[in-house]
């Protein structure tokens, strides 16, 4: 009997071995089944991007088909060429802005209270010496340098150094 429990318990472990690989066989068919659907959506969306990557292409082709090579005329005679008065005539407008331009002597730097401390008589020390050349800005800017001269009983200034437009962008930095 004992024997033939045996071989019904081996029976029975081969009828459940071989319903669980039924079972996975199953799952696995089912498991490739969807793996085969997610690989027919990916080759589905990689077709359409192809076929959108070469319309594309198609597109930049009729585009370059389509582009031409410009000539362009040479204007370096015509700049060289003497300007019609016309031309000088419409920068005249220019020759009219008005321009703000001071000469200076010197500077220092005064407290308040010794700025309310001054009176008629009083001498305020510059910090520069005499003989020095006087700084002519326009619009605020440093643009020559010169000396103080009296002409009719009115002050003057002789420019004696312009500063050059190289020097002029230096100072700007």
């Amino acid at each position: 009997m004992s024997d033939k429990n045996s071989q019904d318990d081996l029976a029975a472990e081969w009828a459940a071995a071989l319903e669980g690989q039924a079972g996975a066989e199953k799952a696995g068919a089912e498991g490739a089944a969807a793996g085969d659907a997610l690989a027919d959506e990916w080759a589905a969306a990689l077709a359409e991007t192809e076929q959108e990557d070469i319309k594309k292409e198609k597109e930049k082709k009729s585009l370059a088909s389509q582009a031409k090579d410009m000539a362009f005329k040479d204007l370096t005679e015509e700049a060289k060429a003497p300007r019609p008065e016309s031309d000088r005539r419409d920068l005249d407008f220019i020759l009219d802005i008005p321009l703000d331009v001071s000469a200076e002597l010197g500077r220092t730097r005064l407290l308040i209270n010794e700025l309310l401390q001054l009176g008629q008589g009083s001498v305020v020390e510059l910090n520069k010496l005499a003989g020095e050349p006087l700084e002519i800005y326009v619009n605020g800017k440093l643009v020559a340098r010169g000396e103080a001269v009296v002409i009719n009983e009115k002050f003057g200034v002789r420019l004696t150094d312009i500063i050059s437009p190289i020097e002029r962008v230096k100072q700007l930095g």
